[in-house]
């Protein structure tokens, strides 16, 4: 199976290698802000879905070091918690909120990119620029005003 779309409650599927159980999140649900009509007082329709980073077994350790660091200002002891509301039926928002907590992941655990290496130009590079420096210089001379000393 791909992608865990379609089945809120089945694993959350990150990666190839990064797949969480479904018993690791956990789903608390309360009502929406905004409009919903009759059906407003009476539908749990928004979702926030929880995921302990620091302590899932799930999670192999040289990635968790990687995550915790990259979501640091998002997490609450060790907790990932998102919330979904932007649906009117539940279901939806607890999809909408699996889906963010794939995409976070996936971004928190993607590799650094390589160090840059420092180069220098060439020396034709320099003599270009420096040549096109000079070319300038000549241009805004012919425009000055003379010198009427």
């Amino acid at each position: 199976m791909g992608h865990s779309l379609g089945v809120p409650g089945g694993e959350l599927e990150v990666s190839r290698s990064l797949v969480i159980p479904a018993a690791e999140l956990s789903e608390r649900f309360s009502r929406s802000s905004g409009p919903g009509g009759q059906g407003v007082n009476t539908a749990d329709s928004r979702v926030e879905l929880s995921f302990d980073v620091a302590r899932s077994p799930s999670i192999p350790e040289h990635l968790r070091a990687r995550i915790l660091d990259r979501l640091a200002n998002r997490l609450v002891d060790g907790v990932l918690t998102i919330a979904a509301s932007e649906f009117r039926a539940q279901l939806a928002n607890r999809e909408a909120a699996r889906e963010r907590l794939a995409a976070l992941l996936r971004q928190a655990a993607a590799p650094p990119p390589p160090q840059r290496r420092p180069t220098k130009p060439s020396r034709g590079a320099r003599e270009r620029r420096l040549e096109s420096k000079k070319r300038r210089s000549a241009t805004k001379q012919t425009r000055r005003r003379p010198d009427l000393s």
